[in-house]
């Protein structure tokens, strides 16, 4: 079982910079694929990093250059960092893990990950 919080989340100026955290909690998930995904309200949930368990990253284009993913295994958690933030990055932000063997991928599915944080809000304005 795998457990995840998601911490962070808040309001900024287009431009300015959070970071967001997930705890991760579980004796295997640093093998497992994680991902952030964001939701905003009456659209699918969309897929923005994963990491897997060797750190390799993938970034959905929309965020690439300014957002960076990385995971502290020793501190059981994982950090997004989030620069030169977007109107359009104002989501509910969750982490997501999968065991499974599929890819792992930004691109990856909702479905396919068994393991969900309660989401963050990020909220930007212009």
């Amino acid at each position: 079982q795998v457990q995840l919080v998601e911490s962070g989340g808040g309001s900024v100026q287009a431009g300015g910079s959070l970071s967001l955290s997930c705890a991760v909690s579980g004796a295997t998930w640093r093998y497992y694929c994680i991902n952030w995904f964001r939701q905003v309200p009456g659209k699918e949930r969309e897929g923005v990093v994963s990491i897997d368990n060797d750190g390799v990253t993938t970034y959905a284009d929309s965020v690439k250059g300014r957002f960076t993913f990385s995971k502290d295994n020793a501190a059981f958690t994982l950090h997004l960092q989030m620069n030169n933030l977007k109107p359009e990055d104002t989501a509910v932000y969750y982490c997501a893990a999968d065991p499974g063997p599929v890819q792992c991928s930004y691109k990856k599915g909702p479905g396919l990950f068994a393991y969900w944080g309660q989401g963050t809000q990020v909220t930007v304005s212009s």
